[in-house]
């Protein structure tokens, strides 16, 4: 099906890439497991050297109609795309585009609250390719601006932060990148293309770990790309010449994942929400971290930028220690223990950022230094009333030593 951006989110969710060409009488394009395309004759083979693009059979490596359909699909999600690019997780997604970007020698800008293994990605495999990497606060527009330099040729973005929350203006950012010469990618899972739009907002790439709301049955792991035709060709070329491709069963699953993506997000956005307000009246907790929460910390450009939300939340204990920490966390009953997030299933880390944090300080300056433990939640499809009562059951057995 062709692109219809006058379509409602909803309507592309259920319409986009289900080319009949790839679904036949069925609803759901087939899963094409094959390593080898054949060709009809040598005439056949020869054109196939000369078409490197979705929904040209060449070899197994770049596809066949379960992946291309995905592909699409995302593609259609994402406004001023021109194409995306599959990856097995999303931190192979992170790699492909910065690898497609940056070369031995430049310099990439990092926001200091990324994903870690962002970090961790920036300061080893980019480092010992000859990159370096420099760390902005992204909320500090002029010292920002003043980390450019002329090798300055990427910049990674994350809003919001997936740990601390923080909100930064996409468009400010971007529009500095732009005008140094550097190129802007952004990992956009806490949103996904339904929440906000990284390429409409100046992004030249768009990343998204799939693993999370698309799938949404913690059920797969893979990670997507998605660009402009400059850098999807970039992307597509470098992604090949790594190897990287997603499994059709893969691809399948994250299709029926992405079919209800958007009822899911309606679902756990809403019972965030009602859990946050909940959380900020409690007297074991000093802050709330979620941008959706009127009056929390980056509220006014999510309200501005962003057209949905999502499950994920953090909040800050008063006061209390690691032990009293471990203790709240080992008495949830409804929330795993566990990384990740999107899954119908609700989930709670510890976080600690100081360890991984360069140009910002954890906890801020203006915050009490005890108030500092961080717990972070995925909320799921459960009904939201029993995870405040699982919530408050933890926080009294917190208390009791």
């Amino acid at each position: 099906m062709s692109k219809a951006p006058d379509r409602q989110p909803a309507t592309r969710l259920v319409e986009a890439g289900r080319r009949h060409e790839w679904t036949g009488p069925v609803v759901n394009p087939p899963v094409w497991r094959a390593s080898t395309h054949l060709y009809a004759d040598m005439a056949a083979l020869e054109a196939g050297k000369h078409h490197n693009a979705d929904g040209h059979f060449f070899y197994g490596r770049r596809g066949a109609p379960t992946q291309w359909a995905l592909a699409e699909a995302l593609t259609e999600l994402e406004a001023g795309a021109a194409g995306t690019v599959l990856y097995p997780s999303g931190v192979a997604a992170i790699a492909g585009a910065l690898l497609a970007v940056l070369r031995p020698g430049d310099v990439l800008l990092v926001t200091d609250n990324a994903y870690e293994p962002t970090r961790l990605m920036a300061k080893g495999l980019l480092a010992r390719m000859g990159v370096e990497a420099r760390f902005f606060d992204p909320l500090d527009l002029p010292v920002y601006e003043a980390a450019f330099c002329e090798r300055t040729r990427g910049v990674m973005i994350e809003s919001p932060g997936s740990l601390t929350m923080e909100v930064c203006d996409v468009p400010v950012l971007t529009r500095i990148a732009h005008a140094k010469g550097a190129v802007s990618v952004m990992d956009n899972t806490w949103a996904s293309p339904l929440g906000f739009q990284p390429l409409a907002s100046g992004c030249d790439i768009s990343v998204m770990s799939l693993t999370k709301h698309v799938g949404g049955h913690s059920d797969l792991m893979m990670g997507s790309a998605s660009a402009g035709e400059r850098w999807h060709a970039r992307l597509r070329q470098t992604a090949q010449s790594l190897g990287q491709m997603v499994s059709p069963d893969d691809a399948a699953l994250a299709l029926r994942g992405l079919r209800t993506m958007g009822l899911r997000l309606e679902r756990s956005t809403a019972s965030a929400l009602a859990i946050a307000q909940w959380l900020q009246d409690r007297a074991e907790v000093a802050r709330v971290l979620c941008p959706m929460l009127p009056g929390s910390p980056g509220h006014t450009i999510w309200q501005r930028d962003f057209t949905g939300g999502c499950g994920l939340l953090s909040f800050v204990l008063h006061g209390r220690d690691a032990a009293a920490r471990a203790r709240f966390i080992d008495s949830l009953r409804l929330f795993g223990i566990g990384f990740s997030w999107g899954g119908f299933e609700s989930l709670v880390t510890p976080f600690d950022p100081a360890a991984i944090r360069s140009a910002t300080a954890w906890p801020p300056a203006d915050w009490p230094s005890h108030d500092k433990l961080g717990v972070r939640l995925s909320i799921g499809l459960e009904d939201a009333g029993d995870l405040i009562e699982d919530l408050a059951q933890a926080f009294a057995a917190m208390e009791d030593t």
